[in-house]
């Protein structure tokens, strides 16, 4: 290799390439950013629209379909989803990963504004976000009043009004933040409360107060009046000063005298009516809650708004504390900083074996530099890559730990042999460099090759594992780099005393008495165990049919083993956090909800574990009054026995006990796009056959062992009030549909008509409606007055009820409709306990398959179990070209298109180990642990390169490994016991110092690591069987190979009269030269 001998000639200039690597990947390391994973997000673009008073079915046909239909054309739409609500549509699209957010929201506006016209004049403005309102919050706040010594506590108006007005504005300003919601608010409200008895007296109609408000209460620019030297603008200014001062407004005139608000009305400075709840601890609280724009840092928005929140602490009003509840870059911090100590750890443990191996500290410090500039130095490639520090990049570099000294081990134990055989240190450094150099340079492509599809794969898992792929590839490339340069230089320029006194022995010095005689008796273990592998390799040359078929019975039986292995997208991590989600029957009224709320958060918080717990109703993801969701902070790992998923099997039993609930959902959602683990949806067109099916498949699923927290999203009919008009009565009395319905929504839904400016120079909402007391039953409705102008001429007004005109009568409607693709869905979704998803989902699978569907019906997976599918596919495709790559690199460097074969049965020996390893820790295969599978294929093949070539070359004229003479090239047979013999060590070491490398990756005892674990075990698990059966297998086929090679050669060269005797074969084993 060139550039051993340029740093064998200048060890300044190695020496300092090696310093400009570190000094530029510490640079770098201080630039990257934070996050857990890499950014995975599907651009979602979402579209709300409000239609004020409309039932979901109406909402469906008016505005949903509309919208849907005008932007189905865009292209690469991934998923068209939507829900009808009572008075609101959201349509939500999620465009492929390839797409551009920014792009995509464009598209979407222009075509929702070329349906806009289509739309009612009634439909509000429809708006178009960049992220999806359900996707959880990264971080929250709770706005707790609190009696201090002095103050009393502000009541809940005051601090609603201080939240909104101080808090949430200076939270909005900070970079990256998408929204800010206000839950559990109470606005205040300036109310008009009408009363029916005092407007049917005097005969006056709700439109007449609110015309009479909208008028009396404003302020009017008149223009200006102008003099030479002065110019001044003229305002009527009739803005009311206090709220009391709106009783004195004049409605009508009824005899001569003045009829005011204050006859026909209630005015009452209040509160605005509860939409939402929060409770802290089960008391309530005012929470506001944080969601961050999309393609943001998290780490990032979050330290901008602890800082905010620092700076705000000092100015809270007295009897006001702010309590911040949850954080979602605290797992984030959490995960990197174990990777990072899972990294030192591996890196300690790793250097420790060479220790042992090597027996020398100096050899150690030799091979151990190539750790920290290696790993230091990829930081300058993920900057420039622009990749951020994240679980998937850390682990990268976790695994690397026992690869990339790999190299280093290999080059020095091969330099140390040369220096015994008597050469000095410059010779033996180039000489022992050279010689084994295209092996390196084989095992080290081969890594690159398995990880250079993982890079590349498509998908959400190919976005995943992209910066894990081309990480390592960095990595590995430096430290082939430095093992060919300043390793040679090192070991030419700092001679090593102790290499000579190889077996013979010690001095008496402290070091011989204490680390020595660890030392010693490793080399004389190392030493008996190369005999015995000389004796095994020896009968297994002579018994090669019983070796292979061994063998061949190990590989079938682990295939056999692979579906006893349950399978899941990616493993949970316990963070210390978890969630619960029911709901109360429909209908309930959001006080009912609270009260549950209460009963169930008693249960929550009896557990020992739990440190606090926030509830939230009517938000995010839990839309709706009946809905709640419950978020616990549980005491941190190592304070506590029961792991998360343990607890939630306990609170799913403890909640049964709560009446009049339905629990939807216990524990930790999803790590990749925060769903639930099973989810699918039966699509079809009409509701009532949907109604029927959704019965038979709740009934179908019950039964299946694992499946917990099913839940769907057809809800029972929801009560509704049904008017029916009936329409000669009303058309002989003079009413017409529109005009009793506009009168109507004032009574009920009330109308804001205007605001009034308060002291604070706050403008609260002006509203008029009937009072609460005087709505809550449909007799109440039944006797709601209409005036209208009396028939006889005279100018006086007339009373009708409502009853005399329409029929008020309870009834049912859908509580909300959902569509997929354009079709009406309902939408099921459920967790699994104590099995794996993969094993549930088969079930579902079938039990859904004996369900006979009408024509026009169809069930879809989608989530978790979607993704998983998908992404073992470019797995398994990643797999493969990997496998090819391997074979194109061995074949070139072997100049063989048999050999690389021989090679190659050591791959699938790996499978027994990981299936064996997977089993014993009980994990299931996930995303991580076949990655773990792929990353073996680069692995295991390095021994068996190590253990060929050396054989290939002593079948040559090669020089001696004891004595360094030139000797005449041996019989297969024994050129294959002395390859044991010599390369054993160095395989033992790389094998060893990738298993302890890994060690602190698959015993998982940081918070949060059973994610990473299964990737570690698959990889312990793989190397060491695979390296018992390659020692031993390989050789067996390479022999096998070998004499196939030889009878082609015999058969060309039969064939072929008129050859000279020494040409052979394309595949004939031809003694490589050195390079």
């Amino acid at each position: 290799m060139w550039f051993t001998r340029v740093s064998l000639a200048n060890p300044v200039f190695a020496t300092m390439l090696m310093l400009a690597l570190m000094v530029l990947g510490v640079f770098s390391y201080q630039r990257l950013k934070v996050d857990q994973f890499p950014n995975v997000d599907f651009p979602v673009v979402v579209v709300t629209v409000d239609y004020p008073g409309a039932s979901p079915e109406i909402v469906e046909s008016e505005v949903t379909k509309k919208i849907e239909e005008g932007v189905n054309s865009i292209a690469g739409i991934n998923a068209l989803t939507s829900r009808s609500y009572e008075s609101t549509s959201v349509v939500i699209i999620e465009f492929q990963l390839h797409v551009d957010g920014r792009r995509a929201a464009e598209d979407v506006r222009e075509k929702v504004a070329s349906v806009r016209p289509t739309l009612r004049d009634e439909v509000k403005e429809p708006r178009v976000l960049r992220f999806d309102p359900a996707s959880s919050p990264i971080w929250s706040v709770a706005v707790l009043p609190q009696a201090d010594a002095g103050a009393k506590a502000p009541d809940a108006v005051a601090l609603t009004s201080w939240a909104d007005q101080v808090l949430k504005k200076r939270l909005e300003n900070v970079r990256g933040v998408g929204a800010v919601n206000l839950v559990g608010a109470t606005p205040r409200e300036i109310n008009i409360y009408l009363q029916p008895e005092a407007l049917e007296a005097y005969a006056i109609t709700p439109d007449q107060i609110v015309n009479a408000v909208r008028s009396e209460n404003q302020d009017l620019p008149l223009g200006a009046i102008r003099s030479r030297e002065q110019e001044r603008v003229v305002q009527i200014d009739a803005r009311m000063k206090r709220p009391q001062d709106f009783e004195r407004i004049i409605v009508a005139q009824r005899c001569g005298a003045p009829v005011r608000l204050g006859q026909l009305a209630r005015v009452q400075d209040g509160a605005g009516e509860l939409e939402t709840v929060a409770l802290y601890n089960s008391s309530r609280t005012l929470l506001l809650s944080v969601q961050k724009a999309q393609d943001e840092n998290t780490i990032e928005v979050v330290d901008g708004l602890n800082a905010t929140l620092r700076e705000i602490a000092a100015e809270v009003p007295a009897g006001v504390r702010l309590e911040p509840i949850a954080d979602s870059a605290r797992p984030i911090r959490v995960a990197v900083n174990n990777v990072r100590q899972t990294l030192i750890e591996g890196a300690a443990l790793t250097v420790l074996i060479v220790f042992l191996f090597l027996n020398s500290w100096r050899s150690t410090v030799i091979t151990g530099l190539t750790l920290p500039i290696a790993l230091i130095g990829t930081f300058l490639f993920m900057y420039w890559f622009g990749f951020s520090i994240n679980m998937i990049t850390l682990m990268a570099l976790s695994l690397c730990v026992g690869l990339l000294i790999d190299d280093a081990i290999v080059v020095r134990e091969n330099i140390v042999r040369h220096v015994q055989m008597g050469k000095d240190a410059h010779a033996a450094a180039l000489d022992g460099t050279q010689e084994i150099g295209l092996a390196v340079l084989a095992t080290t492509l081969s890594i690159v090759a398995v990880f250079l599809p993982i890079g590349f794969m498509g998908g959400i898992i190919g976005k995943f594992f992209h910066e894990f792929g081309i990480t390592i590839v960095a990595a590995v490339m430096i430290s082939m780099f430095v093992s060919f340069t300043l390793d040679p230089m090192l070991s030419s320029v700092w001679h090593d005393p102790t290499i000579h006194a190889h077996g013979e022995q010690r001095g008496r010095s402290l070091y011989d008495r204490t680390l020595g005689r660890v030392t010693a008796w490793f080399e004389r273990a190392t030493d008996s165990l190369s005999h015995f592998y000389q004796d095994v390799l020896g009968w297994a040359l002579r018994h090669k049919i019983t070796t292979l078929a061994a063998a061949l019975a190990i590989f079938v039986a682990s295939i056999f083993l692979v579906p006893l292995l349950g399978t899941e997208f990616v493993p949970k991590a316990d963070f210390s956090e978890t969630t619960v989600s029911f709901n109360t029957p429909v209908g309930s009224s959001i006080e009912a909800t609270e009260a549950k709320a209460r009963q169930v958060d008693a249960i929550i918080r009896a557990l020992p574990e739990v440190r606090y717990t926030l509830a939230t109703i009517n938000t995010g993801t839990a839309q709706g009054k009946i809905y709640a969701s419950i978020y616990i902070r549980l005491l941190d790992r190592h304070l506590r026995q029961r792991s998360g998923d343990e607890l939630s099997g306990v609170l799913r039993e403890q909640l049964q006990s709560v009446p009049g609930i339905t629990v939807t959902h216990v524990g930790q959602r999803e790590p990749v796009g925060g769903q639930k683990q099973v989810e699918f949806s039966l699509q079809g067109p009409d509701l009532g056959e949907l109604e029927r099916l959704n019965r038979v498949v709740m009934e179908r699923l019950r039964g299946i062992p694992g499946l917990v927290d099913l839940d769907s999203s057809l809800k029972p009919d929801k009560p509704v009030i049904d008017i029916t008009v009936r329409r000669d009565a009303a058309a002989d009395l003079g009413l017409s549909v529109g005009s009793m319905a506009a009168a109507l929504r004032t009574w009920v839904a009330g109308q804001t008509v205007g605001n009034w400016r308060a002291s604070d120079d706050q403008t609260y909402d002006v509203k008029v409606r009937l009072a609460p007391e005087s709505r809550s039953t449909p007799q109440d409705l039944e006797r709601l007055p209409f005036a209208l102008p009396s028939t006889s001429g005279d100018g006086g007004m007339r009373i009708v009820r409502l009853n005399q005109v329409a029929t008020v009568t309870p009834a049912t409607g859908p509580s909300q409709i959902n569509r997929r693709d354009m079709t009406r869905e309902v939408a099921f979704s459920g967790n699994v306990y104590l099995r794996s998803s993969g094993e549930v989902s088969a079930d579902i699978r079938n039990a859904l398959a004996d369900i006979a569907l009408p024509p026009g019906y169809r069930t879809q997976f989608s989530g978790a179990t979607k993704s998983m599918n998908e992404s073992f596919g470019y797995a398994v495709s990643a797999l493969a070209l990997a496998i090819i790559f391997i074979y194109m690199i061995l074949a070139s460097q072997f100049k063989s298109f048999l050999q690389p074969l021989a090679l190659m049965t050591s791959l699938p020996l790996t499978l027994i180990g990981v299936v064996l390893a997977l089993m014993m820790f009980g994990s299931a295969l996930s995303m991580f642990s076949i990655i773990g599978v792929v990353m073996l294929m680069g692995l295991v093949t390095k021994n068996a390169i190590l253990l060929v070539d050396f054989a290939i070359r002593a079948r040559g004229p090669h020089s001696d490994p004891d004595t360094g003479q030139i000797r005449d090239g041996l019989p297969r047979e024994q050129a294959l016991l002395l390859a044991a013999r010599v390369r054993l060590r160095p395989i033992l070491m790389t094998t060893l110092a990738m298993i302890f490398g890994m060690v602190p990756l698959a015993f998982a005892l940081s918070e949060g690591s059973e994610q990473r674990a299964p990737m570690g075990q698959s990889v312990i698990g793989g190397v060491v069987t695979s390296s018992l059966l390659t020692l031993v297998v390989v050789p067996v086929v390479y022999c096998y190979l070998d004499d196939f090679s030889q009878w082609l050669r015999r058969l060309w060269n039969g064939n072929r009269h008129d050859a000279a005797p020494g040409q052979g074969a394309a595949s004939a084993p031809t003694p490589p030269r050195d390079s």
